[in-house]
């Protein structure tokens, strides 16, 4: 595991998985959300982050969490690894409502500067059809990957029991 794609649901997780396997393998970690997110979340754009995106995976290791249409194809081409959260959509609706409560007026570590954790009707809607509307998308292109170490976790204990498993190994 050099190259690692973590995707998924907002709420899943994904960041926080990120941070742990960056310790575990020693790999630089990337949020997209930081990267696309400028201060006061004033985006960079499409092309922008295709660029920046890219520069990172010529690397040799990385681990990229986050969704972002424009470079998931490209990420998952590149990955040795793919991790794919596909939680409940209770699951990651309660995911999103902790994380507004618990950065109140705050920016996460895994975003951009001065974004102030928000909540909005268009993200929460996003979450909420997530698993109807992107995940089998997700695994269509799944699927067509070839030579790629793919895991689906379902619930946040099969995540950790592959950690742990993880951790011994590393």
């Amino acid at each position: 595991m050099r190259k690692v794609a973590i995707i998924g649901s907002g709420g899943a997780g994904k960041s926080t998985l990120a941070k742990k396997l960056g310790e575990i393998l020693d790999i630089p970690v990337y949020h997209l959300d930081a990267i696309f997110w400028k201060p006061n979340w004033e985006p960079i754009g499409r092309d922008k982050l295709i660029e920046k995106t890219m520069e990172i995976q010529e690397t040799d290791d990385w681990i990229i969490d986050g969704n972002y249409n424009a470079t998931m194809e490209f990420r998952l081409q590149q990955a040795d690894t793919v991790i794919f959260l596909h939680y409940s959509t209770l699951r990651c609706l309660y995911g999103i409502v902790k994380r507004r409560l618990q950065y109140h007026n705050k920016t996460r570590p895994d975003m951009g500067k001065d974004c102030k954790e928000r909540l909005d009707w268009e993200f929460f809607n996003w979450v909420r059809t997530y698993n109807k509307k992107k995940a089998p998308l997700v695994y269509e292109r799944l699927s067509k990957l070839e030579d790629t170490a793919i895991h689906v976790f379902t619930s946040p204990s099969q995540l950790e029991a592959y950690l742990r498993e993880l951790q011994k190994t590393s």
